[in-house]
């Protein structure tokens, strides 16, 4: 009867642990609705060595976007930014967030309920902190932006929760 119990429990924990806590929960089908689907720099991917990237980036902006590192709550000029624009990858400038999805999550960092486009961003796991998480990256070159999590507002339920060194903003005229 224990074994019974224990191969029951080790079955019911292998299966809740194999299933990403949020892969369910993010909707493609909500971004795909959601998002602008106009296209814009989508079309060819960039591709640079990390020697030029570093001669192209801040240090921490390459921390950030080429080893995945996090930037300090409320250190982003982002944070607070209330103004009408676009927000870009700093290292290919491809649209990632209108200001038009961006809201005040109370995190410290800029979060936003949609990208651009559902082609602006990819999501893959980050297991960085023994733990998965919901990785957003730029689609064009791969460069690591932040985590998305399932507590957002409507539509989406979503929260882009971004880091501000990774992104530039252009604001509408």
């Amino acid at each position: 009867m224990k074994t019974l119990f224990c191969v029951t429990l080790a079955s019911i924990f292998t299966v809740s642990c194999s299933q990403h806590p949020t892969e369910n929960k993010i909707n493609k089908e909500i971004l795909k609705a959601s998002a602008i689907e106009t296209d814009s720099l989508w079309v060819e991917k960039v591709i640079k060595p990390n020697e030029e990237w570093k001669n192209i980036l801040t240090p921490e902006q390459y921390n950030i976007t080429r080893e995945q590192g996090t930037e300090a709550p409320n250190s982003s000029e982002y944070v607070n930014n209330h103004d009408n624009g676009t927000f870009y990858c700093v290292c290919c400038g491809n649209p990632l967030f209108s200001s038009e999805a961006k809201f005040e999550s109370g995190t410290g960092w800029p979060s936003f309920w949609k990208p651009y486009s559902f082609r602006s961003v990819k999501v893959s796991t980050d297991n960085s902190i023994g733990m998965p998480r919901d990785e957003i990256s730029c689609s064009r070159c791969d460069a690591h932006l932040g985590h998305v999590f399932n507590d957002g507002p409507a539509p989406t339920g979503l929260r882009y929760c971004m880091d501000g060194v990774a992104l530039s903003f252009k604001k509408l005229n």
